[in-house]
């Protein structure tokens, strides 16, 4: 128990102690008989009781008893009568037995609930507020409700942290009318008794239990409903957790970055005083934003450098489809504007709408800050992760113009703090989806195969110089072909590799050239010249990651990635020489890629796209030499075994 809640609790026993004792100063017992009629009628009502939703507490329906007493007995008897019926309602529980400090508050409420009731009807005011004694009873039964039910919220919301208002008003509001009513049934035994004496006042039990049962109906009916909003809740949680395991298998490296960005949404949610809606909503999205990007081809989610503007365009449809999809869950609070706008700008230079300011959903604003914070400080395909405190400030300078300054504020307050946050929490890993096994049956699809297609030829060049670039790339490629086949015994794989580097040398400059060949999935430097020689050889590039295993997957080039992200490089330039751009084209065999040729340079952004035009024409003819001599090479060996 809380410092507050201890001291509340003493207060309202110093209250109840002190009624108590003037209700003994003041004893008085009119009619032996009547009393004790009440009390035992009493004392077994108070056997009807039900628990209240949500919080640990129960409410009995004895107070029409109290009620009675109010109207018909002295004050000693009534307190005697309520504290009795209170008591045994404590201690006759299915329970354990109450501690003896929950005894003494329910007692010491129920007496001060009843001393004020009491002296609502007898005060010498109470004519002066209203002459009908009627009146007088169903206002003391308002009076004796607050008094009851006040103390009792108020000690809970203390000692459950819980808001006093929500408790209040959620448990114990919905029934005043029932306290109202046994005031006007209390009146209603009152006139009865002035007529034919007080036993018939005894039907009061009957009458208590239809009060009791249709308590007991009301909250039947409220466990169900919350029952079916918890399933319902459990249902939307559950089509959250599918849809986000849809987005894992399109991209592997979403799970974490999901889990980091959803606890710093929440926290800042926290801060910035989001309604209940508003934080459900925020929370859906932070899992659920990149769920578009399932109808964004998967080799340009994967690309590991810049996009081309086509590219760029197919991956702005993402929060529009992200948005369509989540449409058709109907979700109970608003996820789907979030998820649309979470790549707008607070200047209006964002996508897809261009929405500005406070126009941008307020989850949207969070979101689309901590997402940049956290991709920022993770490892992607076209960069390294940067430090935290790096990543912080490149936010904090995009502060007005992509993001809310507000809610950059806050996150720079806390950064640090709730990156302990994500970081202790333990990842949820979703089951493993089946993405990487091969089927076995199925010979061809229904409408057969396509023949495959043929390599796009280059594009026309504007200007002279290039094509000219062109034609020679073209022409030595084949000079390197017809070498190949004139010298079949003695030139090997490398050697061919090797005139490949003389020639590469005059048409594209670079400081650095590596040729990687597939070999159990994993690209291995089959020649390296230039720049950090002993690096590149030693790289094993599983297919599929970094430059040059993205580009043997997807057999398509890229222009100025980053070299920093293949696999086993080391980035530091106090042992190496930094390269900063890398040009990479797939070398295509009959089969397939039979290798891949990547260039590297230590400027920024150094190759242009002729060059790349001109490293596919001559690797489109010397993929033909590399394979043929690897088909050679293999058929030697057969035969020397």
């Amino acid at each position: 128990m809380s410092k507050q809640a201890r001291i509340f609790l003493y207060a309202i026993c110093l209250a109840g102690l002190a009624t108590l004792a003037y209700g003994g100063v003041a004893w008085k017992i009119d009619d032996l008989p009547k009393f004790i009629a009440y009390l035992l009628t009493a004392l077994l009502a108070s056997r009807l009781k039900v628990e209240l939703p949500e919080i640990t507490g129960t409410i009995s329906v004895n107070f029409l008893f109290i009620l009675l007493g109010i109207a018909q007995l002295t004050f000693t008897e009534t307190l005697i009568l309520g504290c009795a019926a209170i008591l045994a309602q404590c201690l006759f529980t299915k329970r354990r037995w109450p501690r003896i400090e929950q005894v003494l508050f329910n007692i010491s409420s129920a007496a001060v609930a009843i001393a004020a009731a009491y002296f609502t009807y007898h005060g010498p005011w109470s004519t002066r507020l209203h002459p009908n004694a009627a009146f007088l009873l169903m206002l003391s039964a308002a009076v004796y409700f607050l008094f009851n039910t006040l103390p009792v919220a108020t000690i809970i919301a203390l000692t459950e942290n819980k808001r006093l208002q929500k408790i209040w008003t959620d448990c114990y509001f919905w029934s005043l009318p029932y306290y109202l009513a046994g005031g006007a049934l209390a009146a209603m035994f009152g006139w009865l008794t002035q007529r034919v004496g007080w036993q018939p006042t005894l039907l009061a039990l009957p009458a208590m239990f239809v009060i009791y049962r249709s308590y007991r109906l009301y909250l039947g009916k409220l466990e169900t409903e919350k029952k079916h909003a918890e399933q319902v809740s459990s249902l939307h949680l559950r089509t959250i957790e599918a849809l986000a395991l849809a987005i894992e298998a399109k991209d592997e490296t979403t799970g974490e970055h999901l889990q980091r960005v959803r606890v710093y949404a929440m926290e800042l949610a926290k801060d910035l005083g989001l309604s209940d809606d508003e934080t459900e909503a925020l929370k859906a999205a932070s899992v659920l934003h990149d769920i578009g990007k399932l109808a964004v081809p998967e080799h340009i989610i994967s690309k590991p450098g810049r996009l081309t503007p086509e590219e760029f365009e197919k991956m702005k449809i993402h929060p529009i489809v992200g948005a369509e999809i989540l449409e058709q869950v109907h979700f109970p609070y608003p996820v789907v504007p979030i998820v649309r706008a979470h790549h707008e700008k607070w200047d209006g230079s964002g996508y897809p709408n261009g929405l500005a300011g406070e126009a941008i959903p307020i989850g949207a604003r969070i979101l689309a800050a901590v997402d940049c914070l956290d991709a920022l400080a993770s490892d992607r395909q076209y960069r390294k992760a940067l430090p935290l405190n790096e990543a912080m400030a490149k936010v904090v300078a995009d502060s007005g113009k992509s993001f809310d300054p507000k809610v950059v504020a806050i996150l720079h307050r806390r950064y640090i703090e709730l990156e302990k946050l994500a970081t202790a929490e333990p990842l949820q890993a979703p089951p493993k989806l089946s993405t990487d096994i091969k089927v076995e049956r199925g010979l061809a699809p229904a409408a057969g195969f396509a023949e495959s297609a043929e390599p796009a030829p280059a594009a026309s060049q504007a200007g002279r110089d290039a094509a000219g670039l062109i034609a020679m790339a073209r022409r030595q490629g084949e000079e390197i072909v017809e070498l190949s086949r004139q010298s079949a015994v003695s030139l090997s794989v490398k050697d061919v590799l090797s005139l490949l580097a003389v020639r590469m040398k005059t048409l594209v400059p670079h400081d650095a050239m590596a040729v990687y060949c597939p070999k159990d999935d994993v690209l291995a430097a089959e020649f390296v010249s230039g720049d950090n020689f002993r690096l590149f050889s030693s790289l094993q590039i599983p297919l599929g990651e970094g430059l040059s295993g993205w580009v043997a997957q997807n057999h398509k080039a890229i222009l100025n990635g980053n070299p920093s992200v293949e696999p086993g490089y080391l980035n530091d330039p106090k042992k190496y020489s930094t390269l900063r751009s890398a040009l990479a084209v797939p070398i295509e065999g009959a089969a397939g890629v039979v290798a891949v040729l990547a260039l590297y340079r230590a400027d920024q952004d150094a190759f242009t796209a002729d060059d790349l035009r001109v490293v596919e024409a001559i690797g489109a003819s010397v993929g033909a030499a590399i394979d043929g001599r690897r088909t050679r090479a293999a058929g030697v060996g057969a035969g020397s075994r």
